[in-house]
């Protein structure tokens, strides 16, 4: 597919990154020239060096014969204008990263009609709600959610005395006696599909599906239950924070937010009435304890700096803290934060290029289901999968036991009528269905591909 994007900030590149590894054919589009060269050297990609609302630059990127155009700069004006130019130009489908919580509220879908805008991505709202996810259900340290959240699959690490340790998943089934299924083991650097035989170890990264009651009692018996958390401390007033606090304190929670800034202080202040905002060096672990760090249910690292929400992080972890999150862009500081024993990691990039990997599959698919959901887990070394099954399906109406899969591929979760269940081998798909699938080292385009 012929894709065009304009803007090669972290955003931007991360982007790029996913759709070249996808197989598409991309054209990119800076005003920094030297970036735009470095683009090109990293990546098989063609560059252009220009304004991205100039309809001659746009045209010599080919726009009049693309499928889709991204506009994913640091400015929500210039990237709503950049798409609509490329929309009158040809291009087929257009997106624009649109961040300010002004643009976020009752106008957005005013501007996307207007606008002709196939989609608006805003990296700070759906990073504060990966993060809102986790912090109601703060034993997982990654949850995703299909179906109109009909249906969820939960990531945990295994702790060292976890009384998993050495027990095999048939008999973590016969123990606990609840319907849930444990789709992905990482173990180091190997991922598996496990089947029933699969023995767990601690230190174990899970990721598994069940309904939320049953993941509860399922907590409750391994002594990993959190309880909900009430009292939040943010520490930085970005984008991210105002999202992240005004889902929490409409959800009933007290949240603490400590800026430096004063004047994005005073802005938050008048914001977030019901938030209490602290004008400070977040840094300072003399003012964190003075603001009881140590009774917080948890504690979430929103600064700019990836190193500092790193540090600070580990600090709350030493604190005690229940529940610790750190949002930490940089790829190359992943292990360091691992080693540091910091497991809810979150990524503002990543999300966004799972978001339109997921859109641009889904335009390309045309045999008989299509990409409803994509997230990644484990590292991204592993994808669950949303599909629509349509009648063009050839499968249907046949037990699972009898079809051929391909190996590393595991179907995790049906939702027929809006009700999920974890199938078995004597169960059909059907027609409407919704099929949760689990693939390890390779692409889906299409439900057709698991086979």
């Amino acid at each position: 597919m012929n894709i065009c994007i304009v803007g090669c900030g972290k955003v931007g590149t991360t982007i790029i990154s996913s759709l070249v590894s996808e197989g598409h054919d991309v054209v990119v589009v800076d005003s920094n020239n030297e970036v735009v060269s470095e683009i090109c050297n990293i990546y098989d990609v063609m560059g252009v060096c220009g304004n991205g609302v100039d309809s001659d630059v746009l045209l010599e990127a080919g726009v009049d014969n693309t499928e889709l155009f991204i506009a994913s700069t640091s400015s929500d004006e210039f990237n709503m204008l950049s798409c609509f130019i490329a929309k009158k130009l040809g291009a087929a489908h257009t997106i624009a990263r649109i961040r300010n919580p002004e643009y976020n509220d009752k106008s957005l879908s005013f501007m996307k009609q207007h606008l002709d805008l196939s989609m608006s991505i805003n990296p700070e709202l759906l990073t504060a709600q990966e993060m809102f996810n986790i912090l109601r259900f703060p034993t997982a340290i990654k949850i995703e959610t299909f179906s109109r959240r009909n249906f969820e699959m939960i990531e945990l690490k295994l702790k060292e005395n976890s009384i998993l340790n050495g027990m095999s998943l048939i008999e973590m089934r016969s123990r606990f006696k609840l319907n849930f299924l444990v789709c992905i083991v990482k173990r180091g650097d190997l991922v598996y599909i496990p089947d029933g035989s699969f023995m767990l170890n601690s230190g174990d990264r899970i990721a598994l599906t069940a309904e939320r009651s049953e993941l509860q009692k399922l907590f409750k018996g391994l002594g990993i239950f959190k309880k909900k958390t009430h009292d939040i401390m943010i520490l930085g007033g970005s984008k991210i924070s105002y999202y992240l606090a005004k889902m929490l304190i409409s959800s009933g929670c007290n949240v603490k937010i400590i800026e430096k800034d004063k004047a994005v202080c005073e802005r938050l202040c008048e914001l977030l009435p019901k938030a209490v905002i602290l004008n400070g060096d977040g840094a300072s672990q003399e003012l964190l304890l003075e603001e009881s760090i140590q009774n917080q249910d948890a504690f979430v690292s929103l600064t700019g700096i990836d190193e500092e929400n790193i540090l600070m992080s580990y600090f709350a972890e030493s604190q005690n803290v229940p529940t610790v999150i750190s949002k930490v862009n940089r790829d190359e500081l992943m292990p360091i934060a691992e080693k540091l024993s910091l497991d809810c990691i979150v990524s503002p990039k990543n999300i966004i290029s799972d978001v339109v990997v997921r859109f641009a599959r889904a335009l390309e698919n045309s045999l008989g289901s299509s990409v409803e959901a994509l997230y990644k887990f484990m590292d991204s070394e592993v994808e669950a999968l949303e599909f629509k099954v349509s009648s063009e399906f050839k499968y249907t109406n046949i037990p699972l036991k009898d079809l051929s899969f391909k190996k590393n591929i595991l179907v995790a979760g049906i939702i027929r009528n809006r009700k999920p269940f974890i199938p078995s081998g004597n169960d059909v798909i059907l027609t409407d269905d919704r099929v949760i699938i689990i693939s390890a080292g390779r692409k889906l385009y299409d439900l057709s591909d698991i086979i």
